[in-house]
């Protein structure tokens, strides 16, 4: 691990490589701020596999992947006298101050919880009147797993909240019987997103995040059905070939694994 000095001087290193490529590449030199964004998402995305995967050398290259990307920005918002690297890292800071009262003035918070309610509330005096709603920081681009979890979260810190898991239970349990009671494909589709809602609900209270879950599923599921897949060549069969109660053995093999 590096000095400060030396870590400075990696930045500056950086800093350099990126007003060289700006200048002389032609690929770097036609992007946008509106060019970059879909593969802004696609490299978070891709940090996101490499922690689930808890590989330390993705996670080092893909959060290398992400730092160029917001030096690139601060280069374009350069060039267009709009800021640079500098004032965004100075906003950084203030901002991390502004919201750290308890380390930087004479705020108490004993806990986290106690933090993060600060930091809410403190945030929504920043947006100001036109932007003071208490879901009004969630991103409306947001894949809407996440999103409902944040709203919940949000909306928690302000004590709108159930007083325990066995009230959000309940709530399951009864959004389950309405779905079931469903008529029209539009009901069936409204109730099973209430359903969706009060169960990312309860894996709050259960201190699960739920976009986590359900992708370690999907990975689990992937290693499973890839098996299968694998068997299916070792016989020579195509898996439309198989009959289920085949493809089950392979999976309960799997499972086994």
């Amino acid at each position: 691990m590096g000095t400060t000095d030396s870590k400075l001087e990696a930045f500056a290193r950086l800093l350099k490589i990126m007003d060289e490529l700006r200048a002389q590449c032609p690929w770097d030199r036609e992007q946008t701020t509106e060019s970059l964004r879909h593969l802004t998402i696609e490299e978070t995305y891709e940090l996101s596999d490499a922690i689930l995967d808890n590989d330390s050398e993705e996670i080092k290259k893909e959060l290398g992947d992400i730092l160029l990307h917001i030096i690139f920005y601060s280069k374009i918002g350069s060039e267009k006298n709009q800021f640079d690297i500098e004032d965004v890292i100075n906003s950084l800071c203030e901002k991390l101050i502004r919201r750290h009262p308890h380390i930087y003035s004479d705020v108490k918070a004993e806990d986290s919880d106690t933090v993060t309610r600060n930091w809410e509330q403190i945030k929504l005096k920043e947006k100001g009147p036109k932007k003071n709603s208490v879901l009004a920081g969630v991103p409306k681009s947001m894949p809407a797993l996440v999103k409902a979890y944040r709203m919940q979260e949000k909306a928690a810190n302000v004590g709108f909240d159930w007083e325990n898991k066995e009230q959000v239970w309940d709530k399951v349990e009864e959004e389950i019987i309405e779905f079931k009671q469903g008529i029209s494909a539009e009901e069936r589709e409204e109730e099973f997103g209430d359903l969706l809602f009060s169960l990312v609900n309860y894996a709050r209270f259960e201190n699960i995040n739920p976009d986590d879950a359900l992708e370690k599923t999907n990975k689990k599921f992937i290693k499973r059905f890839n098996y299968i897949e694998e068997k299916a060549a070792e016989i020579g069969k195509d898996l439309k070939d198989m009959t289920l109660g085949e493809m089950d053995g392979f999976w309960n093999e799997a499972k086994k694994l």
